[in-house]
């Protein structure tokens, strides 16, 4: 029987599988909470590398399964949780970074920036 934290990672790998669903659940999430969290850019850096047509497949599923986790309304650490909600959510993100930072390239870092920068109404509509 899986524990009620593996449960979150199955749940997070079988919505991983979905990338349009990822990328939907995303966008909505996102916008929501950017200003608040801290390591907004760089998630939506690994988000343009992971729907990157050139990035390699493994490193796509890698971050994708991160984004899932990050899109799941439920999870280790629940996100309503004042400061401590999104602890998770970063771990699992900067672990998922560390993997495969040498694939998340200047232009991807770029376009984060950017779309922060100009605001997020129109990011969604680039990606």
């Amino acid at each position: 029987m899986a524990s009620d934290h593996t449960a979150h990672f199955e749940r997070a790998e079988k919505l991983a599988k979905d990338p349009e669903r990822v990328r939907r659940n995303f966008w909505l999430k996102f916008k929501r909470l950017a200003i608040s969290l801290p390591f907004a850019e760089e998630l939506l850096a690994a988000y343009y590398c992971a729907f990157d047509r050139e990035t390699p497949r493994h490193v796509q599923a890698a971050l994708l399964g991160a984004l899932a986790y990050f899109v799941l309304p439920f999870d280790f650490m629940p996100d309503m949780l004042p400061v401590l909600g999104f602890t998770d959510d970063a771990a699992v993100l900067a672990t998922a970074i560390r993997m495969v930072a040498s694939h998340i390239t200047p232009e991807h870092r770029a376009a984060a920036h950017a779309a922060m920068t100009r605001g997020l109404d129109e990011a969604d509509s680039k990606a």
